[in-house]
């Protein structure tokens, strides 16, 4: 597994033998990051079941500014400080060992991007997959920027919109092969905490919307078959 695109584009990373890590397949990881586009650069990111980081590392060679990696399996997180270390980012690389869906772990925001990537099983289990959910609504609430947006990755049609109770969220989803990516922002005015941090008004949430989820195009189903 490599690093796509950045300052670190080619390096390596370390990835474990077995199967049971998951990560996310390079052209999935390229075309999110292109939506994400500019949104990257100098951003807090938080990335929540991190196995060994692909996703916050390609950020951070993206040009964000620093990176909280959450990962309970021992091997895997031992896998993410390798990598950090070889890669020269352990200064703008946090790596917990927690449970990811704890909020006390999140650390203290806002974030600019989210990244949640639950084990499949989660999602195939009514139970996990609420508390997933609750997660989502409660971090895009309580700990994304005015700007930010939150990316669940979830097999395909594990979720629709209704998935997501109605909780005054914006949604978009993009499709590849068995995957699916849901960027997830809020859909209310920003916080007055968050609004004068940006120099803004308390009621300019309708300016910060246009760095949301509604940006996207609309659902996308990729041709290609994931492997």
């Amino acid at each position: 597994m490599r690093i796509i695109a950045g300052e670190l584009r080619g390096r390596r990373l370390a990835a474990p033998a077995d199967k049971r890590t998951r990560p996310m397949l390079d052209r999935v990881r390229e075309a999110l990051f292109s939506i994400l586009g500019q949104r990257v650069e100098g951003a807090r990111v938080l990335d929540l079941f991190a196995g060994t980081g692909s996703l916050g590392i390609e950020a951070l060679s993206r040009g964000a500014r620093e990176a909280r990696f959450l990962e309970q399996g021992r091997k895997s997180a031992g896998l993410l400080r390798k990598n950090l270390a070889d890669l020269e980012l352990v200064e703008c690389g946090t790596v917990l060992e927690r449970d990811a869906l704890a909020a006390g772990s999140w650390g203290v925001g806002p974030w600019d991007v989210v990244f949640m990537d639950p084990p499949y099983p989660f999602m195939r289990d009514a139970a996990r997959q609420r508390r997933v959910l609750a997660c989502v609504a409660r971090l895009v609430d309580e700990q994304l920027s005015a700007s930010g947006v939150l990316v669940l990755h979830v097999p395909k049609r594990a979720l629709t919109e209704d998935s997501f109770g109605g909780s005054g969220l914006l949604l978009s989803e993009r499709v590849y092969g068995t995957t699916s990516l849901w960027f997830v922002a809020r859909a209310g005015p920003v916080r007055s905490d968050e609004a004068d941090a940006a120099g803004q008004g308390a009621d300019a949430g309708e300016g910060a919307l246009q760095a949301g989820p509604h940006e996207f195009e609309d659902s996308h189903e990729s041709e290609e078959p994931e492997e």
